[in-house]
């Protein structure tokens, strides 16, 4: 099965060997996003802002990919400080409406370039 490169400019550019997302099928797979700017590739600063950015940075991937947030069937969220997940939670619902995704929040030591928060996710396009 043949698979395409997906990639937009309102995303941040992959900073390392990958893509930010391939299709294979009906089937995305979106790289991780950090809270990145795309036009300045700089962290945004404080964590509800970096899941904000994070969110937007994955909606552009899954629009670019020909669909949205709403087609996430999986989505990791990574966090240096589990303190911070009822704020992720609060902020994915201005994202998100029932059903949600598949979901898991994972605690980690750390994340690229500092950032407190990072995601990746799977989406089926219809």
């Amino acid at each position: 099965m043949s698979r395409t490169v997906i990639s937009t400019d309102k995303a941040p550019a992959a900073i390392g060997t990958y893509s930010q997302a391939i299709k294979v099928g009906d089937t995305v797979y979106l790289s991780g996003q950090i809270p990145l700017d795309p036009a300045s590739m700089e962290l945004v600063e404080g964590f509800e802002a970096q899941a904000v950015q994070v969110f937007e940075n994955l909606k552009a991937v899954a629009e670019a990919a020909g669909g949205s947030l709403a087609d996430i069937v999986k989505l990791n969220i990574f966090l240096t400080d589990l303190s911070n997940f009822a704020t992720v939670n609060e902020v994915m619902s201005r994202y998100f409406q029932s059903p949600y995704p598949a979901r898991a929040a994972i605690g980690v030591a750390a994340l690229p370039k500092g950032s407190q928060v990072e995601m990746d996710a799977v989406l089926v396009l219809a």
